[in-house]
């Protein structure tokens, strides 16, 4: 019948980014992708993120995580999941430092003395084929990128990053003049992005403070995104037009991102919040278990 049939699940949100979580360390059976669709289907939990917790495969982990977007894909990070699980799992061992292992590496997570999150998502790449790009940039600060008219491009020079997933960060006077839903498409699936990417529109306030909206891979329009949050901090503070500690806006709320200089890691906190509980029917996943 699959891993998710009768499965009981969480659904949480990360200022907005929708996160179902489900623990499958007593299971441990394989998601499939048709499975992470119908689970995202109306009739199941609609979400951005599918957080599935497994039993832990390294020393000192509370659970490997697998992550799904609504598309049936596997994402290598997500911030806003992260904080989510981070939250579920304090409050049922009553831990307030967690680690836990991605396919994006070991991410430490703790809560503040303000009740709030934050996650270690480690170091940000730069090389384009860490990204990966489909061809070489020394600088990935600014790519030879363009969509629209060659002499009036609409959107140009993305800055790249990888923060557990590929990032495309144009900066833009106003994260809202743009249609997004038309664009991010084309440019998620762009060829130079032979994994596909998250697109970000950022806006830079001050030095402290940053604005976006983001197409996610594979989840679409989404009210925030935090591996794109701190995407587009790494990327600002790497031009020198902002500090490595930024407050970004997102449509769901705000975080704050810390691009630690010590180590380089990139620290993420912010807010979750706790929606409803629920048990996927087993009638969701008939046709996805149907040879």
């Amino acid at each position: 019948m699959g891993a998710l049939a009768n499965q009981s699940f969480v659904k949480m949100n990360g200022i907005g980014n929708e996160i179902v979580v489900v623990d499958l360390r007593a299971s441990a059976g394989k998601i499939t992708p048709d499975e992470a669709r119908a689970a995202a289907a109306p009739a199941g939990a609609p979400y951005d993120q599918l957080m599935a917790l497994y039993p832990p495969r390294s020393p000192g982990t509370e659970a490997f995580i697998r992550i799904y977007n609504n598309d049936g894909s596997e994402a290598g990070a997500c911030g806003n999941g992260m904080r989510c699980v981070a939250s579920l799992v304090s409050e049922q061992t009553g831990k307030s430092k967690l680690t836990f292992e991605t396919n994006a590496g070991v991410l430490n997570c703790w809560k503040g003395e303000d009740g709030l999150f934050t996650v270690d998502m480690g170091k940000p790449k730069f090389a384009w084929n860490e990204i990966p790009l489909a061809e070489e940039f020394r600088d990935t600060r600014a790519i030879e990128l363009q969509i629209g008219p060659i002499d009036a491009p609409v959107l140009h020079s993305p800055a790249v990053v990888n923060m557990g997933n590929p990032h495309a960060i144009f900066w833009v006077d106003d994260v809202n003049a743009y249609d997004l839903a038309r664009f991010g498409p084309l440019l998620e699936n762009h060829p130079m992005f032979p994994e596909r990417a998250n697109i970000t529109l950022a806006h830079i306030v001050s030095r402290d403070a940053i604005t976006i909206r983001t197409w996610e891979r594979g989840a679409g329009l989404t009210k925030a995104c935090g591996s794109a949050a701190c995407a587009a901090a790494v990327a600002a503070a790497r031009l020198k037009r902002t500090n490595r500690k930024v407050k970004v806006t997102l449509p769901g709320g705000e975080l704050t991102i810390d691009w630690r200089e010590r180590d380089d890691h990139v620290l993420m906190t912010g807010p979750v919040a706790f929606e409803f509980s629920g048990t996927f029917d087993a009638k969701l996943f008939e046709k996805a278990a149907a040879p």
